[in-house]
């Protein structure tokens, strides 16, 4: 990784009377930052930042995001032109590469993800030891931990060919991880993948198909399915990519890393966020509700949340929504679902877009609003949107986690504390107490 930074002033920060400079950088976008590495060696003081809103952990090459403008770049590339002009796997090659590939380097890479898309067989046993009422979430946690078992190479980070080989399985063995997980739920036979078939193609004949019929394959399902899948491939140093980068600093082999990712995207606050959004849905029933809800929204003193609308970086319309919301418009009309479920997404939406108190507020629908709509309509349970999250959303963690592996100015993640217990004190033994 080469540093892009470059020293642009000077922060002076003045502790216990002492005036210590800091350099303050510049990268390629964004707001430059004041760089406190020497802050404990010049001050012997740290700094405070719960959930590390204004602390930047790392220097990256890879996604750019300006949530007041609504810009989101991989690579220096606008996610409207990535989702509507290219393929998920162009896109992992691009997020992994740093360029977009030539037509050759397309195919090769292309192939080795499907090369590499089957299962070890001994890996379907694993699912017989989970109930059937298992949450996805938690055979996905166990059964890409599992990974590192059949794969010993692995182990050695420092090997890039090794490491190489293990970011292609694992973008090309969770789609067959995440159907074998559907189907599991559903009672019904596992489905191999087809070598000819698409990324997208072959996800869903894994999940839907069933041996008593051919699957037809729709092309704008097959695209949708695509377009999901990019919209969620990277999202700059949230929640599970920090955390895969943070366990990736401790040397931990890929598939732990990822592993560690997956089991932070379950949370709902981050993977379950277009769960909550369709359960909200649900919730509200029926069109002739949605003002009651609406008005619910708007009281302070009411702790009901209007899932789907905001963001937490975006304080513009989600960039990512806007692709989503064309997509869900055709998944729905090709598919002629007409439920009350939609119909209330439907007219929520076209409220919300037009309410002054929710333009002011900037809650626009999301990403999260489009995408549970879509997945519902195509039939996967709720329980399952996490794992399509996390399926997409491992070829950001590779990238990530290869990116600080061969960045030299990372270290382990050891991050400081403002320490609030019991001063000092002497033990007692447990007869004088």
């Amino acid at each position: 990784m080469i540093n892009k930074t470059k020293q642009t002033g000077t922060a002076t920060l003045n502790v216990k009377g002492k005036d210590i400079e800091f350099p303050i950088m510049s990268g390629t976008h964004g707001p430059d930052v004041v760089d406190v590495k020497r802050l404990y060696a010049e001050a012997g003081v740290f700094t405070l930042d719960p959930g590390f809103t204004s602390t930047g952990s790392c220097e990256s090459q890879i996604t750019f995001i300006d949530g007041e403008k609504g810009i989101l770049l991989h690579r220096g590339y606008p996610i409207d032109q990535l989702a509507e002009q290219s393929g998920f796997l162009e896109v992992a090659y691009l997020l992994l590469n740093g360029e977009l590939p030539t037509q050759n380097e397309f195919r090769e890479f292309a192939g080795l993800v499907t090369q590499h898309t089957l299962l070890h067989t001994q890996m379907d046993r694993f699912f017989d030891g989970f109930r059937r009422d298992s949450h996805p979430m938690a055979m996905l946690t166990g059964t890409v931990g599992a990974m590192s078992a059949f794969y010993p190479g692995a182990m050695d980070s420092s090997d890039p060919e090794e490491r190489n080989l293990a970011y292609i399985r694992l973008i090309a063995k969770m789609p067959t991880l995440a159907a074998r997980i559907y189907k599991y739920t559903q009672g019904q036979r596992f489905v191999d993948p087809i070598n000819e078939l698409s990324y997208g193609e072959n996800f869903l004949r894994m999940c839907f198909s069933v041996p008593a019929e051919k699957y037809k394959i729709s092309p704008t399902l097959a695209r949708a399915m695509d377009k999901i899948f990019i919209l969620h491939a990277d999202h700059e140093q949230n929640a599970s990519t920090s955390t895969v980068r943070l366990a990736g600093s401790s040397g931990a082999h890929p598939y732990a890393a990822i592993a560690a990712g997956v089991a932070s995207l379950w949370g709902p606050s981050h993977g379950g966020a277009n769960e909550a959004c369709l359960n909200m849905l649900r919730e509200i029933g029926s069109v002739d509700r949605i003002p009651e809800f609406i008005a619910r929204s708007k009281d302070k003193s009411d702790s009901f949340r209007l899932m789907g609308f905001g963001h937490r970086v975006y304080k513009n319309y989600d960039p990512r929504a806007t692709v989503m919301q064309k997509t869900a418009h055709d998944v729905l009309d090709e598919l002629g679902i007409d439920t009350p479920i939609l119909r209330v997404a439907k007219e929520l939406e076209r409220l919300a877009l037009e309410d002054d108190y929710f333009r002011e507020k900037k809650l626009y629908p999301n990403v999260d609003f489009y995408s549970g709509v879509i997945l519902d309509a195509m039939g996967f349970p709720t329980e399952m949107f996490t794992v399509l999250f996390a399926l997409a959303r491992t070829v950001g963690w590779v990238s990530q986690l290869n990116e600080f592996i061969e960045d030299p100015s990372q270290r382990i993640g050891r991050p400081r504390q403002i320490y609030t217990g019991a001063a000092q004190r002497d033990f007692v033994p447990i007869s004088d107490r």
